[in-house]
C-alpha cells in the first residue's frame, strides 16, 4: 500500500525563532492584533510504500530521527493517511 505522510518540524519552544517573530509582527501590522505569537517551520510530504500503516508510521518515524528534523533543536510530528485522490 502507499501512504502520505505529512511531517511537521517546528523549532523547539527554547529555540529563538527569527523568522516566527517576523511573521507575528508583519501580521500586527497589517492589523491582526489578535496573533499572540508565530513559529515557523517546514512541512515535508512524503509517499511511503509500506505493508500497513504501523509500518509506514514506524518508518517515518525513524526518517525524522536520522534525517528530517534535527531533535536537539526541532520537534517534529506527523500525520499518515492513504493515497490522497488528488492534489490542486
Amino acid at each position: 500500500m502507499e501512504f502520505t505522510a505529512h511531517v511537521f518540524v517546528t523549532p523547539k519552544a527554547a529555540i529563538l525563532d527569527p523568522e516566527g517573530k517576523a511573521i507575528a509582527s508583519s501580521l500586527h501590522s497589517l492589523g491582526y492584533d489578535d496573533v499572540v505569537d508565530a513559529r515557523a517551520g517546514k512541512l515535508i510530504v512524503l509517499h511511503v510504500r509500506a505493508a500497513d500503516q504501523g509500518a509506514a508510521s514506524a518508518r517515518v518515524d525513524e526518517m525524522c530521527r536520522r534525517l528530517l528534523a534535527n531533535e536537539v533543536i526541532e520537534d517534529y510530528r506527523f500525520e499518515i493517511g492513504g493515497e490522497e485522490a488528488g492534489t490542486s
